[in-house]
């Protein structure tokens, strides 16, 4: 686990302006650029003259200090002129085209990418589908969502082909409730589908729903990966001068028993999805935790293109990503890479 004083410095310097258009006046400055109520503090003097004095030169780009052949684990491709969304879909999306998420990857840094399935294409997963088929197997993984009632296991081999390698049950997004049963249920029927190919199961539910999913995993054979930090509740922490626990979060020890127990990812992304302090410090004492007892399991993504939100930039929360993985060697490797391509089944050097 890393030091109080090593966490405090993290604290202050995570969340720095990555950028010269955004050193402005303006005391305070909403780097993510999404709604108003997430906005992030420009970084103080005293924290650039430490990047100076002990970080990588200010002419290396994050760019360039992204490992190599870094992963992009959790961004979709949404075009509905050509692939119309779900007549259940719970808003309507704007088209986000590949040729779009290329551009995008690449000015951050990022040469590979996983296509996760949103929730406003269903079961339908012909768009993803698309996207992966153009980017081909050797740069390209997708986890799908479907009907294991329906789906037929030809279709499930054909998908492994071209790169799926997971199974997605979304109850988040679409604002689902389950209990104890139908989640069970729901796991075994996937878990059925995904363990003969040995693809995850990826979750994306309530944190306070994870002590279900701690009491099913056993029963299941597969490995899953939880969405999103496991999508806190962090509306109760009102930073009255006290440190974040997230063990006080519900569910959040079962999260870390799972991590423990070594068949369990967990994602950081989605930041601006999860948190309103201005310098995430509730998020970042969660992937402290995260990285200290699983740092084989943790993955990066950027939730690109970050539906319903807008102006986001990714930027400073993977400045931060980085700056948590500072003090061990090989951690930056495999939060962006080593632990995907492992997830995945990704053959690399």
């Amino acid at each position: 686990m890393l030091s109080g004083e090593t966490g405090m410095v993290l604290l202050r310097s995570c969340l720095r302006v990555a950028s010269p258009c955004w050193s402005c006046s303006d005391p305070k400055t909403n780097i993510l650029r999404g709604p108003p109520s997430i906005s992030f503090d420009i970084l103080s003097t005293r924290v650039e003259q430490r990047r100076s004095t002990h970080g990588p030169p200010a002419s290396v780009s994050l760019k360039q200090r992204l490992p190599p052949n870094s992963w992009d684990s959790h961004m979709h491709v949404v075009e509905p002129e050509r692939f119309p969304v779900s007549p259940t879909a719970v808003y309507n999306p704007t088209a986000h085209t590949l040729h779009e998420a290329l551009v995008f990857e690449s000015e951050l840094g990022v040469e590979n990418l996983v296509f996760v399935q949103p929730s406003v294409y269903g079961t339908d997963n012909s768009c993803l589908l698309d996207a992966l088929r153009r980017l081909g197997p050797s740069r390209g993984r997708a986890v799908v969502v479907l009907d294991p009632a329906t789906v037929k296991p030809e279709t499930l081999d054909e998908w492994h082909t071209l790169g799926v390698r997971g199974l997605r049950i979304n109850i988040q997004s679409v604002g689902k409730v389950m209990d104890k049963f139908e989640l069970e249920e729901t796991l075994l029927q996937h878990a059925e589908l995904a363990r003969p190919r040995n693809w995850i199961i990826e979750i994306y539910l309530p944190l306070k729903m994870v002590s279900m999913v701690e009491l099913i995993l056993p029963r299941l054979g597969v490995r899953i990966c939880i969405d999103h930090f496991g999508s806190p509740d962090l509306a109760s922490w009102d930073d009255d001068g006290s440190a974040f626990n997230p063990y006080n979060l519900q569910g959040f020890s079962s999260l870390i028993s799972l991590l423990r127990a070594g068949r369990t990812y967990v994602k950081m992304s989605a930041p601006y999805r999860l948190s309103k302090d201005h310098q995430m410090r509730d998020l970042q004492a969660m992937a402290r935790e995260f990285l200290s007892v699983a740092p084989n399991r943790v993955i990066y993504a950027t939730d690109w293109p970050h539906t319903r939100f807008s102006r986001v930039d990714i930027s400073p929360f993977t400045e931060c990503c980085l700056e948590l993985c500072a003090t061990k060697p090989g951690l930056a490797e495999r939060l962006f890479r080593r632990n995907t391509e492992e997830m995945l089944g990704v053959v690399s050097d």
